[in-house]
């Protein structure tokens, strides 16, 4: 087994049971693309089992931190069986859901959703792509299903040294799929969707968009960076009569008004805006407008913390304008899917666009994703989306 060697006083993270260590943590040693090394102090105790990536900023993505457990099949067969697990003991409404989650199930970058009768996987480090063959055949034993997809098109692969794949893996059919997310009906291309075909993390988020649309008696709603139109639905769900979707996808769009139509919902009710979403916020004040409900559900601005700055302002002008957008008494549901971005952060730019629109705003909800996205104690970089539900002082 192949040693590597934490700097002196590098070893804390690790004995937090933190799962990264970094290239400049290491003071000696190395291994092949996603071998399986044993991290050290520099006084040669063990700090955990983990699989080596030479190419990436993040050297080592620990497996286990018991010196007595062996990274054979029956470790991925364990690990998995535990994610499952812990799955059944959710309350999940719908028929899609992630059954593994990287490091929070002990699995760093491995991916895994199951929509219906498939499952789609990314395999996103150096160490589940040496182990892939034995992950798929403890995955399709595990669910017992005979189809996976796999949507390992993403650059993060570029950084473990990795191509791009994508392509059946087990099994083979279509790719479009219709799914059930409470009492709605969904569909998603898992060959071309965003991540691995939908975004499940949202899924309680657009339930309780739906109740807020209905409890507030909002009307009007814009839907902003809409994809396919999941909280667009999710309004109509909640009674409003007017919804904007906008997005700068013609195919997101096309797919929105389709489950507009799938759910039987007036069509007229709904419109889809390809076109860019700033620019179209500040078309909307120059015309005048205002609505009940606004939801601001941007991509990944600031992927790490490096990019944070920079993304702060892009997120303060976006919730500027939303805020200015809303009537008096309106909702605005703001999110970020950046882990550079913390929650307390968030909150800091929200309340700056306040200031500069001149409103103010209560707070009725903080959310996140579902918990079949988990967070971990000991893994905060884990808590990737963050909300806020704002009520507008009238």
């Amino acid at each position: 087994m192949k040693k590597i060697v934490i700097r002196a006083g590098k070893e804390r993270s690790l004995q937090r049971r933190h799962p990264w260590v970094f290239e400049g943590s290491i003071a000696r040693g190395g291994a092949d693309a996603g071998e399986t090394v044993r991290v050290e102090s520099a006084e040669g105790l063990f700090l955990c089992w983990g699989a080596f990536s030479p190419l990436s900023n993040i050297r080592v993505r620990a497996w286990s931190f018991d010196e007595a457990q062996r990274i054979d099949a029956t470790f991925f067969q364990q690990r998995i069986a535990k994610a499952l697990a812990m799955r059944t003991r959710l309350p999940i409404a719908s028929d899609a859901v992630r059954l593994i989650h990287g490091e929070a199930d002990g699995l760093p970058g491995l991916i895994v959703d199951r929509y219906g009768d498939t499952l789609v996987g990314q395999f996103l480090s150096a160490g589940v792509e040496r182990w892939k063959v034995v992950i798929i055949d403890a995955l399709m034993a595990a669910t017992g299903l005979s189809r996976l997809y796999e949507r390992s098109d993403v650059q993060v692969r570029e950084l473990e040294g990795l191509p791009q794949q994508t392509g059946w893996l087990r099994g083979e059919g279509e790719t479009e799929i219709i799914i059930q997310e409470h009492q709605w009906r969904l569909s998603l291309d898992v060959a071309e969707g965003h991540k691995t075909g939908y975004y499940l993390d949202q899924r309680d988020n657009r339930k309780k968009f739906a109740d807020s649309v209905r409890q507030y008696g909002c009307k009007s709603v814009l839907n902003c960076f809409s994809y396919t139109g999941g909280f667009s639905v999710a309004a109509l769900a909640g009674g409003a009569t007017e919804v904007i979707s906008v997005d700068s996808s013609a195919p997101a769009l096309a797919r929105a008004d389709a489950h507009v139509r799938l759910n039987g919902f007036e069509p007229g009710h709904h419109r889809s805006l390809d076109a860019d979403v700033n620019a179209t916020l500040r078309n909307f004040l120059k015309e005048g407008r205002t609505f009940d409900a606004i939801v601001l559900d941007p991509p990944k601005f600031a992927p790490t913390v490096a990019h944070a700055e920079r993304a702060a302002r892009a997120y303060k002008d976006i919730n500027r304008l939303g805020l200015r957008l809303l009537a008096p008494g309106g909702l605005l549901f703001t999110f970020s899917c950046s882990g550079g971005i913390s929650p307390d952060l968030f909150h800091k730019i929200v309340a700056g666009a306040g200031l500069d629109a001149q409103v103010d705003g209560y707070i009725l909800d903080r959310v996140g994703a579902t918990p079949d996205h988990p967070q971990t104690i000991n893994f905060p970089e884990g808590e990737y989306l963050k909300g806020l539900l704002v009520l507008k002082a009238a």
